[in-house]
């Protein structure tokens, strides 16, 4: 137990290595390695929330090399519910796969394991650097998967994500470099506060950087219009995990903000620009939503819309706004993937119509695809009784009474009206208008995707019996991320003045 928050890197590690040393063998075979890898992950994820549930704060400090000069890794709530929700997503994604998509080009399995250690890497370290490194390979394992497949849409759609993420590897990096004396987030936490006010405007350019990094990563407009392109192209299962994606970056605002922007050189960072920015993404996604003219690129608007809803109530911040925002963020996360592993089963069983929302024959199996995307359509906009619901309630009702708080109710209850209304037009058009020319269609997928489809959609039923423990649980990791000293105590024991450094004339 002392090294798990280890093993949601090391498994997915260890998998893809192994698979690619196996390269040549079946396809079969790198799918019971892809499926061992998730299972574990699986048993770890949930040994991690019962760990965090007790408010433990568990650090694996690599080579037993103490922060701030070693590599750590930390496991607090916060990232214990990130890398559920990853692993969540990452077995019916995998299913979905592996009922034939995996065959469309080569290493598809090694790159998705690459994704997961990436993700869950990005979640659990305790440095900035490492952040970098992880947020590297996720990247670069979602370029191949991207692209897997092939087609004209998706090699264009990868070559604007390509540019657009390495330009801001570039900004991390200098940001880095400015921040450079320390990168371990604990102890940039406590050295902040002791910042002479004539060295603070560097830090404040630094912490402006990776804020703008971090934006980026979560698609926040004006740097988000790579996203509905890029997830409306990708193949279904890629897609649904990259449903996390946007998700890293959210994370990385919370982080940051929960042990930076206390001190005189982060303070006031995210006024009096991320409440905007967040609104007009919300606004720019619901347009898109009633715009798009394909299923897949209307979920990526759906996906951007929750995205600039979680950006918004970090901007209002405060503890019961943090504790709605960390209820929301898996309930989207989690409807998200499985919407678009709908997608995916709707295109394949609507032959050359696709998931374009044009008239065509009757589907097979429409009545059951019906039902799931009228229970994921509720869920994703917000309408009782289901989470969504539930989760803007919750943010809603942490909204304060000012002209912010009017604004925040005004835009997400008007945004999840145009949300339903485009989904069911959508709805209108897939499954009751039939088309005068009948367009051929393809048999129906197979079993594999049919059983990821209906544990993604289980999710949903889950979240609505288990909101009580996990709007607890969210709670708790609010009040944890407030609290800082219990990360900072497990960090650094004996706090900065315990730290022998190198001090030169």
């Amino acid at each position: 137990m002392m090294h798990l928050p280890l093993l949601p890197v090391l498994v997915p590690l260890a998998a893809a290595i192994l698979m690619l040393a196996l390269h040549r063998a079946d396809i079969r075979l790198a799918r019971g390695i892809a499926l061992v890898s998730v299972g574990g992950l699986a048993v770890v994820a949930v040994l991690l929330l019962r760990q965090a549930a007790g408010g433990t704060v568990a650090v694996v400090a690599l080579g037993n090399w103490p922060a701030p000069f070693g590599i750590v890794f930390v496991a607090d709530r916060l990232a214990a519910l990130m890398v559920a929700t990853t692993v969540a997503i990452a077995v019916p994604a995998l299913l979905a796969a592996c009922g034939g998509i995996d065959r469309g080009g080569r290493h598809f399995h090694p790159f998705f394991q690459m994704q997961l250690a990436g993700l869950n890497g990005a979640f659990l370290t305790g440095d900035l650097f490492n952040l970098f490194v992880f947020f590297e390979l996720l990247l670069i394992a979602s370029y191949g998967l991207l692209v897997h497949g092939g087609g004209a849409a998706r090699v264009r759609a990868g070559l604007h994500y390509v540019v657009l993420n390495l330009a801001g590897s570039v900004l991390f990096l200098i940001g880095l470099g400015l921040l450079y004396g320390t990168l371990n987030l604990a102890d940039v936490a406590e050295r902040l506060a002791t910042v002479p006010p004539g060295d603070a405007a560097p830090l404040r350019v630094a912490l402006a950087l990776l804020v703008a990094v971090f934006a980026l990563k979560a698609a926040l407009l004006p740097l988000g219009f790579w996203l509905p392109h890029a997830y409306g192209a990708a193949s279904a299962p890629a897609a649904a995990l990259f449903a996390v994606l946007t998700k890293v970056g959210i994370y990385a605002l919370v982080r940051l903000s929960s042990v930076a922007f206390d001190a005189a050189p982060g303070a006031g960072l995210f006024s009096p620009w991320l409440l905007p920015m967040a609104l007009a993404t919300v606004a720019v996604a619901t347009a898109g939503v009633l715009a798009a003219r394909r299923l897949a690129a209307m979920v990526a608007h759906l996906l951007l819309l929750s995205t600039g809803m979680l950006a918004a109530a970090l901007a209002e911040g405060g503890m019961p706004m943090l504790a709605a925002l960390l209820y929301y963020l898996p309930h989207t996360t989690l409807v998200s993937a499985a919407l678009f592993l709908l997608v995916g089963r709707i295109a394949a069983a609507r032959g050359e119509a696709g998931d374009r929302l044009i008239r065509s024959a009757r589907m097979p199996g429409d009545a059951w695809l019906g039902t799931a995307f009228l229970v994921l359509a509720v869920a994703v906009s917000g309408l009782p009784p289901l989470s969504g619901f539930l989760g803007k309630l919750m943010m809603l009702s942490a909204a304060p009474a000012t002209a912010a708080g009017y604004v925040l109710w005004a835009v997400f209850i008007l945004s999840g009206f145009v949300a339903a209304l485009g989904l069911a037009r959508a709805a209108s058009t897939l499954f009751w208008e039939r088309g005068r020319v009948e367009v051929p269609l393809v048999p129906a997928a197979g079993r594999a995707a049919t059983w990821a489809l209906l544990l993604a959609l289980g999710c949903v039923p889950a979240l609505v019996l288990g909101a009580a423990p996990l709007s607890a649980y969210a709670r708790a990791t609010a009040e944890q991320l407030a609290a800082r000293q219990p990360y900072l105590q497990a960090v650094l024991p004996g706090g900065v003045a315990a730290v022998a450094r190198e001090v030169r004339p």
